[in-house]
């Protein structure tokens, strides 16, 4: 399912607002139907940007992240702390 840019997150809340259903807000933003709840609700709390997710933060850059696979991917039998030497930062 496809992340809602800020834009389209407007866009949905204008069709809201103009009286269409749910089913065919979701329909015509190509969302589940869920999504178009949960933003009416993030609506009704005044902020539309994502809200603050639990979890401990990322230590790696994606760039990092991908040429640690890359690394892994070319030698298999590479160990992850010398993997870990490999990349850099």
């Amino acid at each position: 399912m496809p992340h809602l840019s800020e834009v389209d997150r407007h866009r949905a809340l204008g069709l809201l607002q103009a009286g269409l259903p749910i089913s065919e807000v979701s329909f015509h933003m190509n969302v589940n139907r869920t999504k178009i709840f949960r933003l009416r609700r993030l609506h009704e709390t005044d902020t539309l940007s994502d809200p603050p997710r639990s979890g401990r933060p990322r230590c790696t850059m994606q760039r990092q992240d991908r040429n640690l696979v890359r690394n892994q991917m070319n030698n298999r039998f590479l160990s992850a702390s010398a993997s870990s030497r490999q990349t850099r930062g």
